[in-house]
């Protein structure tokens, strides 16, 4: 027979042993230790202010009374200090991270879930609640295969439901994209989190729509006159828009508006001129009423011609289009005549 319980290392009461409360005692020092074992922190000295009856974990390189006693547990007993070594399997409470440990490999670890474990909510260093059921704050997360491929999958009830993934800065919606309230793939951008505009959206069939990209077909209302060397020409009408372009201030030569334009960008413009006659012509693309950047350029003509001419350009924000006319030629304006279109690209 040993001196000493095999588990915890009680000594025990020999025969015939005198001061056997001596024995007893420190019996009870350890049970005292040991049993609802509490760890109040992991210092590598001992604490000026450690009171009775508090556990220790000295983490290396231990100074102090505790010199060479890492990987043993340090109690405050009488005054003094003990050691015990922990083993394989022991459970503590962990007072600074305010969870259950477990004692494996030679170190205090965060006790492991069962193989098959099913939890209501889960938190990785951060707080999850009854609707974010799973919620974690790290600067990334990361999803690997284990041998092939890797597939992230949102699922929904019903057509009428959300599957998608939002970006938000300063918990504000910014960025949306996934099945909106719908099964056609969408991408939304926001300002503030309120107002979302649909950037890109494609359909079940792969019909593929950017409502939110600015387009337009323009031109002055129907009619026919000779304008001015020099003069310009705006807009009355707007046939095919979407993404923002608008009429903007009226002209000062009194023919049209000016057509604003909504977004940064670079753009495929087109001219289209339905000439009744010239002696000699130029037609432009005017950007704030002075730079050109598409032109239609023709000698005398004494039949009905149409003209036309391509460029890509770039528009910044707030820019106002209108045609500059040289020389002198009859114009049949309106739709499908004399008119201008533009597409970002």
């Amino acid at each position: 027979m040993t001196d000493a319980t095999a588990n915890l290392a009680l000594p025990y009461l020999l025969a015939a042993q005198a001061q056997k409360h001596v024995t007893h005692n420190e019996a009870l020092q350890r049970l005292d230790a040991l049993v609802q074992l509490v760890i109040a922190g992991t210092p590598s000295s001992p604490p000026a202010d450690a009171a009775e009856g508090e556990c220790y974990w000295p983490t290396a390189p231990a100074a102090g009374e505790w010199t060479g006693k890492e990987g043993r547990l340090a109690f405050r007993q009488d005054g003094a200090w003990i050691f015990i070594a922990p083993r394989a399997g022991w459970r503590a409470f962990d007072l600074q991270r305010g969870r259950l440990v477990i004692f494996s490999g030679g170190a205090w670890i965060d006790l492991p879930l069962p193989p098959d474990a099913i939890v209501e909510t889960l938190g990785v260093n951060t707080a999850a609640d009854g609707y974010n059921r799973l919620a974690v704050a790290a600067d990334a997360s990361l999803f690997s295969h284990a041998g092939h491929g890797h597939q992230v999958k949102i699922n929904k009830a019903a057509t009428a439901d959300t599957a998608s993934l939002l970006f938000q800065s300063g918990w504000q919606g910014r960025a949306e994209m996934g099945l909106a309230g719908s099964d056609a793939f969408a991408i939304k951008v926001s300002p503030d989190g309120g107002t979302w505009t649909t950037a890109l959206a494609i359909s079940p069939s792969g019909v593929v729509e950017m409502t939110g990209r600015p387009a337009v077909r323009a031109s002055l209302a129907a009619s026919t006159f000779t304008p001015a060397d020099g003069s310009h020409t705006g807009f009355d009408d707007i046939h095919v828009v979407q993404g923002g372009f608008a009429l903007g201030p009226a002209l000062g030569s009194g023919h049209g508006h000016a057509l604003t334009v909504p977004a940064t960008g670079i753009y495929q413009v087109s001219i289209s001129a339905d000439l009744l006659s010239s002696s000699g012509h130029e037609i432009a693309l005017s950007v704030n009423g002075t730079t050109s950047v598409a032109t239609i350029r023709g000698p005398a003509l004494s039949a009905e011609t149409l003209q036309s001419v391509t460029a890509l350009t770039w528009f910044s924000a707030g820019d106002e289009l209108s045609l500059r006319h040289g020389g002198s030629a009859a114009l049949q304006f309106g739709y499908g005549r004399t008119e201008l279109s533009a597409v970002m690209i």
